[in-house]
């Protein structure tokens, strides 16, 4: 261990990596990203705008709203990781302080594991399907247990371990598997596109299904499906130095992001538009379900190449986007026992006791707890910018974020300010989904909790 370190902040997992392995360039940032954001959830998202009654053209304009957001707060966030080489849970001890860290450390390991596990579901649901076709005697293993047919506990089993391979030797395996799973799901994607193209005769009577709100309704639900989207990612907006570590350059990072981001989601998102408004002219209802969808093609062939894509897509955002971070997270909360690849297989059995079976049925139910978790991190993301470009002008001493009683312990390793300011910005922001006299609030959760969490952390720092 580095001199001076401490054995509870500092591990070689955590240790910031040298510039000369910061090895990513702009095409690695974006064949992850690329990766990321065409996952089933996203799919889901999506076409669960059409569910909720925008029309396609106003589908269209919340994602492009949410994306340029994200990027632009990914953008900021990333910076630190790329000069620093450091991941999130050692950056925010200089907003936390080194114990007070541990909190939205927990709380984004939290989400992160959440957010594995439901996109761990969603695929297990594809893996089922494709089996289900494959095989008369696995469609009829279909006794419940424990809420959920047998023969999806074994999906289940099989997805996982896919997980497992694939994180089994860290951040360069992933770099290598995004590499050719984020172009090639796009490709699927386009098949899917050309499909609901010829169903509706081109885009014409695709787009032309009329919006089914209007007024304050309208306005409501743009605000949670902008706030939504923003949600699917606002795990990942303050844990973006994860990945921009291992970056060479700031120019890298960006441009990386700009294809991979905005870019990547304005071509995707149109492809479950299209899809989606499809099934409203095929079935009389739109199907947000990306599995359901193939099911109810009742087409073998094309549900198990569209199954197994489904895999794919989120096999390649999960270990990116949950497993890494979280595995990340598990680290920092108990260096001295785990490195990388035990810290992924705790996220794996952690990820079975969220049980996303229970809910995973609504679109509504997305966007709830999209909002909730957006509410919640929104004052993290506030926190962060506040700190490093306001408060500590872009420049950390690095050495001081791996030992106690140093410039950034605050008291006793607790910084007061970043504490009130994370308790206050997530209490306002979530309000609205336990007060119904605040439910519009919530509709708006993100922004709320990043403009407290920037200002009143800001206001604090003055006044402590």
């Amino acid at each position: 261990m580095t001199a001076g370190f401490a054995a509870d902040l500092y591990n070689e997992e955590l240790a910031p990596v040298a510039p000369e392995k910061r090895t990513w360039s702009w095409l690695n940032m974006a064949t992850v990203w690329m990766g990321m954001v065409h996952n089933i959830v996203a799919y889901e998202a999506a076409a669960g705008l059409m569910a909720l009654g925008l029309s396609a053209w106003e589908c269209l304009e919340v994602v492009a709203v949410a994306y340029a957001i994200l990027f632009v707060t990914m953008w900021f966030n990333a910076r630190p990781g790329t000069q620093y080489g450091i991941p999130f849970c050692v950056l925010i001890r200089s907003a936390f302080g080194p114990k007070g860290a541990q909190i939205p450390v927990v709380l984004r390991g939290f989400c992160a594991i959440f957010w594995f596990s439901v996109q761990a579901y969603a695929a297990t649901q594809a893996m089922d399907a494709i089996l289900s076709t494959l095989s008369a005697t696995w469609a009829s293993f279909s006794t419940p247990v424990l809420g959920m047919p047998e023969k999806r506990w074994a999906a289940m089993a099989i997805i996982w371990a896919l997980h497992a391979w694939i994180s089994s030797h860290g951040v360069h395996r992933i770099k290598n598997f995004e590499l050719v799973a984020g172009p090639l799901v796009i490709v699927v994607g386009l098949v899917a596109t050309v499909w609901g193209l010829r169903v509706g005769h081109g885009l014409g009577p695709l787009f032309s299904v009329p919006s089914r709100l209007h007024g304050l309704a309208f306005l409501a639900t743009f605000a949670l499906g902008v706030t939504g989207m923003i949600g699917m990612w606002a795990t990942f907006a303050v844990n973006i130095p994860d990945l921009s570590r291992f970056v060479r350059s700031q120019r890298d990072q960006v441009v990386g992001q700009a294809i991979g981001l905005p870019l990547t989601a304005l071509v995707f998102t149109p492809m479950a538009i299209i899809t989606t408004s499809a099934t409203v002219l095929l079935f009389g209802r739109p199907i947000w379900n990306p599995t359901e969808l193939l099911l109810a093609l009742n087409q073998p062939l094309v549900t198990v190449i569209g199954g197994a894509t489904l895999i794919l897509a989120t096999l390649s955002v999960n270990v990116v986007a949950n497993i890494l971070p979280a595995s990340y997270d598990l680290i920092n909360l108990f260096p001295r026992y785990l490195d990388f690849n035990r810290a992924s297989r705790l996220v794996l059995g952690l990820g079975v006791f969220f049980m996303p079976w229970l809910w995973f049925d609504h679109a509504d139910n997305i966007y709830r707890m999209l909002d909730i978790i957006g509410g919640t991190l929104g004052p993290v993301t506030g926190i962060m910018l506040a700190d490093y470009y306001i408060v500590r002008r872009q420049a950390l001493d690095v050495g001081a974020l791996y030992r106690h009683g140093d410039v950034y312990d605050g008291l006793a390793g607790w910084h007061v300010p970043a504490l009130i300011t994370l308790a206050v910005g997530g209490a306002v922001a979530s309000a609205g989904q336990v007060v119904p006299a605040l439910h519009a609030l919530g509709n708006v959760s993100w922004f709320a909790g990043v403009l407290i969490g920037f200002g009143l952390y800001l206001g604090l720092n003055r006044v402590v």
